[in-house]
């Protein structure tokens, strides 16, 4: 599908201050350096700002303070990215899918007539389903599930029993929610029981959960996603955690049972969260950080080591190893120039 925009139809849209001639028409967005003939282009971080110049975009998407870095049309905006994602949306809306329900799927409860549920798919009893909402070709819907309206269900995706997902969410293919946590307990001879998991997962409303990221269902309370969350792909969420509003976690990140996440929070990549802990709202955490103790003030927390060479990283640790030692040898240093001091 060709969609294009005027320079001035997307400022009456999207707001911001056009600078140029109001007719130029573009197409799609794209980078500084890759943009051309009828793109959009647009410069969130100043480190790329001498790339403006050269730039072969038709229009292209700045911050005030760099709104004389380019003579091409241009729309003047406080945060050029975000403007950026919303134009991208109108270039590319989402795909309307036609309501029904395919010969190939399986239907145990009443649905809405504007629902979609592709071919393989599974709905158990006693489900609810809001309007508009599409449930993806080998779905499983478990029974007593609730979903709200809007929200999309892709391919492949398990939602286990009584759990429930907002409105106006997207579940990416492959991904569990619902599934037993790990809750066992251990007997004096080494064997394990099973803890039965009796909570639910509940899901707000805009939340996006990417490909295979499993969310396990509550041991006795409810595994809680707030309204805003956004998940990456391969995410391990364990029972009764709670993520706070708007608090967006990278891929390959593990957060052990128990844990509560505040709000607005962003968690790096590989991060790994152990059990039990509270994390305030507003908190970062980097990339590969392990957190081992609650965090009870916002900010940047950072527990990793940078990459060096290997001979570096081996004579470096070595360093490590004997830093007990060295710590006593200046402690007893200390202790004999104290002593050795007149008054």
């Amino acid at each position: 599908m060709d969609v294009r925009f005027r320079l001035d139809e997307l400022v009456a849209r999207l707001g911001g201050e056009l600078v140029g001639e109001p007719a130029t028409t573009v197409r799609r967005v794209a980078t500084l350096d890759q943009a051309g003939e009828g793109d959009l282009a647009f410069l969130a971080n100043p480190k790329y700002q001498s790339r403006v110049k050269s730039c072969r975009a038709s229009a292209v998407i700045l911050a005030p303070a760099a709104r004389d870095l380019s003579d091409l049309p241009r729309i003047i905006v406080g945060d050029p990215y975000s403007y950026f994602a919303r134009v991208a949306q109108l270039f590319n809306p989402p795909e309307v899918f036609a309501p029904g329900v395919h010969p190939g799927a399986s239907v145990a409860s009443p649905i809405p007539s504007s629902v979609t549920v592709a071919a393989g798919a599974s709905i158990d009893t006693d489900v609810e389903l809001g309007e508009q909402v599409v449930i993806g070709a080998g779905s499983r819907i478990g029974r007593g599930v609730r979903i709200g309206s809007g929200t999309r269900i892709n391919a492949n995706v398990t939602v286990y029993h009584d759990c429930v997902i907002g409105a106006g969410c997207i579940v990416h293919a492959g991904a569990v929610i619902g599934s037993d946590g790990f809750g066992f307990a251990r007997e004096r001879d080494g064997s394990w029981i099973k803890i039965p998991q009796v909570g639910r997962v509940v899901v707000g409303d805009d939340v996006e959960i990417g490909a295979n990221t499993t969310i396990d269902r509550g041991a006795l309370d409810d595994t809680v996603i707030g309204n805003g969350v956004k998940l990456d792909n391969q995410i391990q969420i364990g029972h009764n955690v709670r993520v706070g509003d708007n608090t967006a976690i990278a891929g390959c990140v593990g957060v052990a049972g128990s844990t509560t996440i505040g709000a607005r929070c962003m968690i790096g990549g590989q991060a790994g969260i152990i059990g039990h802990l509270r994390i305030a709202d507003d908190v970062v955490v980097s990339s590969g950080t392990l957190v081992t103790k609650s965090i009870t003030r916002a900010g940047v927390y950072t527990a990793n080591l940078p990459v060096q060479g290997h001979g570096d990283w081996v004579k470096n640790f070595a360093h490590l190893r004997h830093l007990d030692a060295l710590v006593d040898r200046i402690r007893a240093l200390e202790q004999r120039l104290e002593e050795s001091t007149p008054e």
